[in-house]
């Protein structure tokens, strides 16, 4: 420790000497001074890691040498000691950016407790965190055996992100690696829960869980009602620790009310969980109730065009008289419009907006290099990610539809996952495109890798001809074609896709939040 110098700086510091003896004993190097400018010379002339500064002074008083600390040092942290119980005092030192405010008379205890939050953080939070992972690791090991239920994986899923959100950044990087091979082996063990469940769902339906197809009926619509009216914001692509590290923002506006988890049904992609989402219904209801508004992966144009016809049709076959608008949006201009506009919503029960931001930057990552780079792992994507949604037109709906009394529910449609393992797939030119599932005919692939369902109707989902099958592929792996193989496997390795089977992809985040 007896490289830390400190500065503390009283015009009483004679009456200060137990307490720098103290610190000197604990091997901290003390510095002391009697009034600002004195600690402004010392300051020029010496490096110092901390400031303990008083307030109440003759000549520069605390918060004006605080100002001028800040002014040619401002990366040295600054705990603020005063007499004073004074707000406008205690405001002023905050919006100075002090690191700590001690309010006289202090004890020994109290100075050092201040310097290891303020010097020695990084450290301890790294031994703590480790600590607490450590004896944790073995309870998550023995669940992973045990777990044998839809809710018991969302539970376990919920509790491998918590840990992988407090381990991001610690010291220690052998921790998360741990981590990773407990959720690949997770994904693993999930796959299998998925391959013997999944079709079981729809026969046995008092066993399944929430869907994509039912979740808006189970849990936006009882939260609708014609005194409050609703934000429902669909963020396109978001995965639950995108989620959580978003919800600290949201937060300063909103207080969480009720998180639910739902299950994305299969493939988990945007043309089918999506427009379940909104329709209420599975994709081969879909196909055969609105044949106009459901298109095939090989049929052209966009898939998700009528979403808002569909929760319309929704709506009236739920007996629900709910006036509300539906808004999509795709790019910055679009969401900068709605926000600008966002204020005749205030009449309406409920107002629908759908973002792709998340969409769109998975799919960089795959084709623009500096996005790779940007998002080279989970921890930086999520990094990534929230900083768009801090910058965003988005944000700037939420804060207004706070002001306005919205009531807020978030959720999206699917997750991602970074893929790194190719798995060779054979089919004919009509066989979908998309790396984390196919649907074709006559398809050839290693069924270790895959969940093959022979029989789409059997999961609900449309057949493109009367033999067509669907292959899921498991954890990160991703399908690629024979021919170009590696060109193919360099090239979408360590990409984000969707449309498989996950814990990312699959467990499905939505909350309710109320204004605060």
């Amino acid at each position: 420790m007896s490289n830390i110098s400190l500065l503390w700086v009283d015009d009483e510091i004679d009456l200060l000497k137990p307490h720098i003896i103290f610190l000197e004993k604990k091997g901290y190097q003390v510095t002391t001074c009697q009034s600002g400018t004195e600690a402004l010379e010392e300051i020029e002339t010496k490096n110092f890691d901390i400031i303990f500064l008083d307030e109440n002074m003759p000549g520069l008083t605390g918060l004006e040498t605080l100002t001028e600390i800040k002014a040619v040092k401002d990366f040295i942290p600054v705990v603020m000691i005063t007499k004073s119980e004074e707000e406008y005092i205690m405001e002023e030192a905050i919006g100075s950016k002090i690191a700590d405010y001690l309010i006289k008379p202090v004890n020994p205890n109290q100075i050092l407790l201040s310097l290891k939050k303020n010097l020695d953080n990084t450290r301890l939070i790294t031994n703590k965190t480790t600590s607490n992972y450590q004896q944790e690791f073995r309870k998550i090991a023995m669940d992973l055996t045990a777990v044998d239920s839809y809710a018991d994986w969302s539970e376990l899923y919920k509790k491998l992100i918590y840990w992988e959100l407090q381990l991001e950044d610690v010291e220690n990087t052998g921790m998360l690696e741990i981590l990773e091979q407990q959720k690949t082996e997770a994904n693993n063990e999930f796959f299998k829960f998925i391959e013997n469940n999944y079709q079981n769902w729809f026969s046995q339906e008092n066993e399944a869980p929430i869907l994509s197809h039912t979740a808006f009926k189970r849990f936006v619509l009882p939260e609708i009602t014609k005194e409050q009216p609703t934000l429902l914001v669909v963020i396109d692509n978001l995965r639950y620790d995108q989620f959580k590290v978003f919800e600290d923002v949201i937060q300063t506006y909103y207080k969480s009310k009720k998180e639910h988890t739902y299950y994305s049904i299969l493939p988990t992609a945007t043309q089918y969980a999506r427009n379940a989402f909104f329709a209420g219904l599975m994709p081969s209801e879909m196909e055969k109730l609105y044949p106009d508004y459901w298109l095939n992966d090989t049929d052209e144009g966009g898939k998700n065009q009528f979403e808002n016809e569909f929760l319309a049709a929704q709506l009236k076959r739920l007996g629900k008289d709910i006036n509300y608008e539906y808004h999509k949006i795709t790019s910055l201009q679009k969401g900068k419009k709605l926000a600008e506009s966002f204020r005749s919503q205030k009449s309406l029960d409920l107002s629908v907006v759908v973002y792709n931001f998340v969409d769109m930057l998975s799919h960089a990552k795959t084709e623009m290099q500096v996005i790779k780079e940007l998002a080279g792992d989970d921890k930086s994507y999520r990094s990534l990610s929230l900083s768009w949604f801090k910058n965003s037109a988005l944000l700037d709906i939420i804060q207004q539809a706070k002001q306005m009394n919205f009531k807020l529910i978030l959720t999206t449609d699917h997750g991602t996952i970074n893929v790194n393992t190719p798995t060779k797939v054979i089919g004919d030119k009509n066989t979908s495109l998309n790396l984390r599932y196919k649907t074709g005919k006559s398809l050839t692939y290693n069924e270790r890798d895959v969940f093959a369902v022979k029989d789409p109707k059997k999961i609900h989902l449309p057949s493109i001809n009367m033999s067509s099958s669907y292959i899921f592929a498991k954890g990160d792996y991703f399908l690629a074609y024979p021919n170009n193989y590696n060109y193919y496997a360099n090239y979408y390795k360590n990409s984000f896709q969707h449309g498989g089977i996950s814990l990312e992809e699959m467990i499905i985040p939505l909350a309710v939040y109320t204004p605060k």
